[in-house]
């Protein structure tokens, strides 16, 4: 497993945790370029994940995605090993 899927499997146990409904849109070509890898949906409120793992960073379109859904209400995140444990307390203290 890449480091990167184990940055989405400790998030998917975050989302499963606080049952948070998710899907993770499949970037094949057809859809919109820079969408996170998970769209979530809690209790009415619209929450965007980026995972990235080690030093890898979000390319421009994936920036300017989160930069858009936080402007327009939503909540975005880029998480890494580095912030995960801070996304858990945000989690918690801001979806249940």
């Amino acid at each position: 497993m890449t480091p990167e899927a184990k940055v989405k499997e400790k998030i998917k146990k975050i989302l499963k945790a606080h049952a948070v409904w998710y899907a993770m849109p499949h970037g094949a070509g057809y859809g919109n370029a820079g969408i996170p890898d998970f769209l979530c949906c809690h209790k009415g409120k619209f929450l965007a994940i980026e995972a990235k793992a080690g030093n890898g960073v979000p390319t421009a379109l994936q920036r300017k995605e989160l930069e858009t859904i936080k402007r327009t209400g939503g909540d975005a995140w880029l998480v890494n090993e580095d912030n995960i444990d801070i996304f858990e307390e945000h989690m918690r203290n801001s979806y249940d």
